[in-house]
């Protein structure tokens, strides 16, 4: 049954599709490492993730009282991604059900597309990496949108790259940048419990919370 034909389901990256956060707390470790600074708490990190490289370096040095600037800041951005880059999936694994459920929605007539602040390039190449990206029309990341979430935009462009009608998508991410992506576009957003959030998931303002992606299509059906 193609119930969801001229649906677009609209998904973060980190946090939601897949649990990357043991290879950027790798890539992120050898980069204090190097600065003599000491590693960051693995549930430390997962409440860090979701604004890019930039912003996750610049996160971990405040921990330290540490503000560094602006050209050095940039130098280890590009070591960070570099690192990340060399080896980024020899831990992430998608969470369990993904696969299935994104497999479930292609059947049922979805266009499947990614909404991410991570560089399209990393994202491309991580999708890959974990047997995902032949499941997505489009990925587009901070870099190629005209902003950033939280801003509609990002959303907008990834419901665009598709050819899809933002009137009838809905967002499937984990943060508050989601929620404030999608709601700014006017677009319904479903939140996964256990992913890279620092706030209370139940205070973000999602239309419907997952706990398990088997959930996942139920909760598409409510809202579209």
């Amino acid at each position: 049954m193609r119930d969801l034909e001229g649906a677009t389901v609209v998904f973060d990256l980190d946090g939601t599709l897949v649990d990357t956060a043991p290879d950027l707390l790798r890539a992120l470790d050898e980069v204090m490492a190097d600065e003599g600074l000491p590693s960051v708490p693995a549930e430390e990190l997962r409440r860090m993730v979701g604004q890019g490289a930039q912003r996750l370096i610049v996160r971990a040095a405040a921990r330290h009282g540490i503000s560094w600037p602006e050209e050095k800041l940039i130098r280890l951005t590009e070591k960070f991604v570099d690192v990340y880059a060399a080896d980024i999936a020899r831990d992430s694994r998608p969470f369990p059900g993904v696969p299935a459920a994104l497999d479930a929605l292609l059947t049922s007539g979805a266009v499947l597309s990614v909404c991410t602040n991570k560089r399209t390039g990393l994202s491309e190449k991580l999708l890959s990496a974990v047997g995902l990206r032949s499941k997505f029309a489009a990925v587009v990341g901070s870099d190629s949108a005209p902003q950033r979430k939280p801003a509609a935009g990002h959303y907008l462009a990834a419901v665009a790259h598709v050819a899809g009608d933002p009137r009838r998508s809905v967002m499937v991410g984990d943060s508050a940048a989601d929620v404030g992506a999608a709601k700014a576009a006017g677009a319904p957003v479903i939140v996964y419990r256990f992913g890279y959030c620092e706030e209370d998931v139940g205070t973000l303002g999602a239309d419907v919370l997952i706990s398990e992606f088997t959930e996942l299509g139920v909760a598409v059906r409510r809202l579209l």
